[in-house]
């Protein structure tokens, strides 16, 4: 059993989400598309062997039109999709707004990850208009990120509560760049209790067969499966 998998399973996880860097982060070891035929059958061969289960999802670059950087075909092979921008950050709010909108539409978008791409004592985010992404992710069924890394903890906790308020459920996910990584998901955990998220809202507290249920219907409604 692979190590991250050990500790996933002695922290009590019953699932697991894979989501290396797409193919335009080649700076982050991006993968290509043979590599991601290569890993989902790999994910495919340890789901059949039981225990926790892996979900087989990428963090999708959004490019500088809001596109993203595989095309349909390739999108449609993960069980969810984590879009972020990591390229191009010098935007002004109209500009970045909407950049985040066009990706939020994409049907293939599951998750919207680091939504203002900020490292806080390093960083400030480009400037979005919170309550528009916010509103736009409710109208397609995505759910908005917590990315626990120390330095991002963005989307800001103080959205939290217009997210919920709109009913867009909120991933607190660990942006785990290794093992250890995966312990950072405690700094999400504190940042989504200040914001005042509740379990019913985060999508990753939810039970497996509420997750694959989710996954399922969400691809059905929007007519991908």
């Amino acid at each position: 059993m692979p190590k991250w998998r050990r500790l996933a399973k002695k922290n009590g996880y019953s699932y697991f989400v894979i989501s290396d860097h797409s193919k335009t982060a080649v700076y982050a070891g991006g993968l290509t598309e043979a590599q991601i035929i290569a890993q989902q059958k790999e994910i495919t061969t340890l789901n059949a062997s039981g225990g926790i289960k892996i979900y087989s999802s990428i963090e999708c670059d959004i490019l500088n039109d809001g596109t993203l950087d595989y095309d349909d075909a390739v999108l449609k092979t993960f069980d969810l999709v984590i879009v972020s921008i990591h390229q191009n950050l010098k935007m002004d709010i109209d500009k970045a707004t909407q950049r985040l909108l066009r990706a939020i539409e994409n049907p293939y978008t599951t998750i919207l990850g680091h939504m203002t791409g900020r490292l806080l004592l390093s960083r400030p985010g480009y400037p979005v208009d919170h309550k528009k992404i916010i509103d736009a992710c409710a109208a397609n069924d995505v759910v908005i990120e917590i990315n626990a890394n120390p330095y991002r903890l963005d989307i800001d906790h103080t959205y939290i509560p217009y997210a919920m308020e709109k009913g867009v459920m909120i991933s607190i996910n660990p942006d785990a760049h290794s093992i250890e990584g995966i312990g950072d998901i405690k700094w999400g955990v504190i940042s989504a209790r200040k914001g005042g998220l509740t379990k019913a809202m985060c999508w990753n507290a939810q039970s497996l067969e509420t997750v694959d249920n989710w996954l399922i219907a969400r691809k059905k409604k929007k007519g991908i499966l």
